[in-house]
């Protein structure tokens, strides 16, 4: 093979010694680049080692390869036809590997920036559009795993976890929850039906004590009273502390001789006449 169409004729001295550097060059920044991969790495908890070993391989070989470039530059090689490879290698590994960065991307401003942690309930929009709320069992490089109530498992892409709305239950240490009530007071004042209300809520098990139960009144007729009794619990105890409220209204005002409809669905008041004057 004839290298003269590569290299430059004729190769002093000087080229070799600026060649055999850029060679040496090269190689220190590769060895430097990888162990300074490796170490930032380590320092995130969602880079796997797996991750952590590509990404420190590919910085080394990169810099090797860009010394070498270097190298056959000084000693006057044409470079151009290497240098139009290496660009079509890189776009299609950007092509390739673009889902797979932005989820690395993201996983590690999920663990500098700690909007979900381990542990932690948030609720996300799920494939069909409709919200999903689970506790968070596992932070990787590619995607936060939570667990649903009902025993489901799901993983969301760390992208896609950035880019959209996330609610996270648990960050501020206590969820609120709300049940609807209609009384039939029979004489009773609103002020009796209030108190009975709230200290009703507050005996049932897993209601805070701070910030204290509150009733919201949204009606009163002369024998009925409509609202709203709000409470709140443990955001991993939703489901179970409000079931606890919806008995213990139900026990608390059957006792005082009251009946009483007490739901945790969101209901549209009924379309019917009003109490008779």
């Amino acid at each position: 093979m004839d290298f003269s169409q590569f290299l430059s004729t004729p190769i002093t001295w000087w080229q070799v010694l600026w060649a055999i550097l850029a060679l040496l060059a090269g190689w220190i920044a590769s060895r430097i680049a990888k162990r300074a991969v490796t170490d930032l790495l380590g320092h995130v908890p969602t880079a796997t080692p797996a991750a952590t070993r590509f990404a420190a391989r590919f910085a080394q070989y990169t810099l090797l390869l860009v010394g070498f470039g270097i190298a056959l530059a000084f000693l006057g090689a044409n470079v151009q036809p290497v240098l139009a490879v290496v660009i079509v290698l890189v776009v299609v590994a950007a092509l390739v590997l673009r889902g797979v960065a932005d989820n690395f991307a993201a996983s590690v401003l999920i663990a500098t920036r700690k909007p979900v942690v381990l542990g932690e309930e948030i609720t996300v929009e799920g494939p069909d559009g409709n919200p999903i709320t689970g506790t968070v069992i596992e932070l990787n490089s590619r995607a936060v795993v939570f667990t649903t109530p009902d025993g489901r498992t799901a993983h969301v892409p760390n992208s896609k976890l950035l880019a959209e709305t996330l609610v996270n239950n648990s960050r501020h240490g206590g969820r609120r929850s709300e049940v609807q009530v209609r009384v039939e007071r029979a004489g009773a004042g609103l002020d009796e039906v209030v108190e009975a209300l709230a200290e009703s809520t507050a005996a049932a098990e897993g209601v805070l004590a701070e910030p204290a139960v509150g009733v919201l009144v949204n009606a009163v007729s002369e024998t009925r009273i409509t609202g709203r009794v709000q409470f709140w619990h443990d955001p991993a105890r939703g489901l179970s502390v409000t079931s606890g409220v919806v008995a213990a209204l139900t026990a608390g005002l059957a006792r005082r001789g009251w009946s009483a409809t007490v739901t945790s669905e969101a209901v549209v008041p009924p379309l019917v006449p009003g109490d008779p004057v």
